[in-house]
């Protein structure tokens, strides 16, 4: 009896001590997990990316590199400076055209310069609030201090609303010039990425893991050249002509036109008004040239994206615009890239997961998923 006590307490103090052991690992990696995450989330948006823009332009890269005689490390660094020389001018536009309206509404206000025009006498016969509506306006046009102060506290959170837009603004640029960079590392070592991306999949799914990392450069591919380069054409091509005839806004028209075009609304909501802006405002040559400019944005959808997309985008719609949202909501400017792409990835990837047959994995995937 009193050996049997003894090798049941034996055998209690290993369990203990092997349950003490892994509880020590399990918290180490734990917060060796948890410190990772911590110092990488600031810069999880330029991370990811930097890893789409590195797949969407791996194929120009290695043509690039083909023509420098296979000098990679020279193909990355130049096609980085040609990234950094695209980036810098036309972001650097956009957040200033952010900052500056906020910052002249806020010192227009201040000063007492910002004027507000007078009701018409139409507004009191609007229903139910007519009458409301054009009192608080007359004020305004004629006391605008009184009149902000009566809505000082439902203003207060809309200012610094947009206070956060303009600081985004100028991060998001600032993060956008970091992911050019980090591209040009990225692109330089695709090979060795991608080989450990196909090994990390085949640990997690060894039947399917090639098959769906294949599927994610595909859906990057469709997402990043057929929706976000597109669209980034049509911004850059309306932008220049919005700009060269002085369109009020022009800076926000031109994201507008870019938004549209990623959520695949497409860009005619400000197409339109810009071209009866341009008859009403310009001259009739002026008119008639940035009338074909803004036609071309228009049409660019047409022309461009059967080619760039030549089995189609299988996304919803709905997809790609939570992920516009989310992803500013998220990570600002640079989040109007990546949440579409990232979850396109997850939307097709898990499509294909759901579809995949259990039986034989070899026939896994659906018609739609391998294109």
């Amino acid at each position: 009896m009193i050996d049997e006590t003894n090798g049941f307490d034996a055998v209690e103090r290993r369990f203990n001590a092997r349950f003490i052991e892994l509880s020590i690992r399990l918290l180490v990696i734990g917060l060796l997990f948890y410190w990772t995450i911590t110092i990488i989330q600031p810069f999880a948006a330029i991370f990811v990316w930097s890893g789409v823009m590195a797949v969407a332009f791996y194929p120009l890269f290695n043509k690039f590199s083909a023509l420098l005689g296979g000098r990679q490390i020279i193909a990355a660094s130049l096609m980085t400076l040609g990234g950094l020389l695209l980036v810098i001018g036309p972001a650097t536009w956009v957040a200033f055209g952010f900052i500056e309206p906020v910052k002249d509404l806020i010192s227009g206000i201040e000063s007492g310069d910002l004027s507000i025009p007078p009701p018409a006498e139409s507004v009191k016969d609007w229903p139910l609030i007519g009458g409301q509506i054009y009192a608080y306006w007359e004020l305004a046009s004629t006391n605008l201090t009184s009149a902000l102060s009566m809505i000082a506290p439902q203003l207060k959170p809309v200012g610094q609303y947009m206070l956060g837009m303009a600081r985004n603004a100028g991060d998001g640029t600032l993060k956008f010039l970091l992911s050019v960079i980090l591209t040009g590392f990225v692109i330089a070592s695709g090979a060795q990425f991608l080989a450990m991306i196909r090994a990390l999949a085949r640990r997690i799914n060894p039947s399917s893991g090639d098959k769906f990392v294949d599927l994610a450069g595909a859906t990057i591919n469709a997402v990043s050249r057929g929706v976000m380069g597109v669209s980034l054409g049509q911004a850059v091509v309306g932008g220049i002509g919005i700009g060269l005839a002085k369109v009020p806004a022009a800076s926000l028209l031109t994201m507008a036109i870019l938004v549209l075009g990623i959520i695949q609304i497409g860009p005619l909501l400000v197409v339109a008004p810009v071209i009866f802006w341009a008859w009403t405002h310009l001259n009739t040559g002026p008119a008639i040239a940035l009338t074909l400019c803004m036609l071309t944005v228009n049409y660019m959808d047409n022309v461009l994206k059967p080619m760039l997309l030549a089995h189609g985008l299988s996304t919803p719609m709905l997809v790609i615009f939570i992920g516009v949202i989310g992803g500013v909501i998220a990570h600002g400017l640079p989040g109007l890239f990546v949440g579409p792409v990232v979850l396109a990835v997850v939307w097709d990837l898990g499509k294909a997961w759901i579809e995949e047959d259990p039986i034989d994995p070899d026939l896994s995937l659906a018609p739609s998923a391998q294109k």
